[in-house]
């Protein structure tokens, strides 16, 4: 890799989801990496001003819930408004929440697949638009795409929806040269352990010790990692990347 294949000098970034996690971790290594401009959506006012406090000016909060097709619009314009084009799409926003089988409801199924699977699909379509020709498209999966993991189907499945898209949008772009690739985290510390899986810090300890035995990494991510895999596929180091799904799990689902 170059001195220059992970610089975003004057690129303009979106990630959806920025707020937290994944997601903040990203948005901080773009800035560090150049960023001219970082757009971050979430749906918590709060969580987005103290966002913009960690990142500094160059980041741009826009509070939005991917699930709502009249926010996306909404964050289209403001983009727009600027002047701005993007470089880098980082659709992040997601959630996880179990669900058991043969009592799950309705409300549950929808409450994961609109954000998801239907709130990552338009919010690609709505921003594509805005994206230059060659620029780089990155979704959020995760390895679960690839487990069944139980009492967590519905999860499960709205991540393997979003690996799917990644292969048809590679496909359905090409004319525009815009890449579009797939980052699969295994387990990371977000707060989405917390606030979407209900753990405790006794269950995340658990987690801990059976990854110290089941990954060859024998620990969890950190979300600086992940996002260190984000900026390569976005990067200028990827340019001959397109349709994969990159799996950055310490190892957990590879051996």
């Amino acid at each position: 890799m170059s001195a220059t294949s992970n610089d975003f000098s004057e690129q303009v970034i979106l990630i959806t989801g920025g707020s937290s996690g994944i997601g903040l971790a990203s948005a901080q290594a773009f800035i560090n990496a150049g960023a001219k401009r970082v757009y971050i959506t979430g749906r918590s006012q709060a969580r987005l001003t103290k966002a913009r406090e960690i990142l500094g000016d160059r980041a741009i909060p826009v509070e939005a819930d991917v699930a709502s097709i009249s926010d996306l619009q909404t964050l289209h314009a403001k983009v727009a408004a600027n002047g701005d084009k993007l470089d880098v799409l980082f659709a992040n926003a997601g959630i996880a929440i179990h669900n058991q089988f043969g009592s799950t409801t309705d409300v549950e199924f929808a409450t994961t697949f609109d954000t998801n699977v239907k709130g990552l699909f338009f919010t690609v379509q709505s921003l594509l638009p805005l994206m230059k020709p060659a620029s780089a498209i990155v979704l959020n999966a995760s390895i679960a795409a690839s487990k069944g993991m139980p009492n967590l189907s519905l999860y499960n499945a709205s991540k393997a929806a979003v690996r799917s898209f990644a292969r048809s949008w590679a496909n359905d772009l090409k004319d525009s040269l815009i890449r579009v690739n797939t980052i699969s985290p295994g387990v990371t510390r977000t707060p989405i352990m917390e606030n979407g899986l209900g753990m405790k810090e006794e269950d995340i300890a658990h987690f801990s010790a059976y990854l110290a035995g089941a990954a060859p990494a024998g620990r969890m991510g950190r979300p600086e990692e992940i996002a260190a895999a984000v900026l390569f596929l976005a990067s200028k180091a990827a340019s001959y990347v397109n349709g994969v799904e990159l799996c950055a799990d310490g190892g957990l689902i590879q051996v």
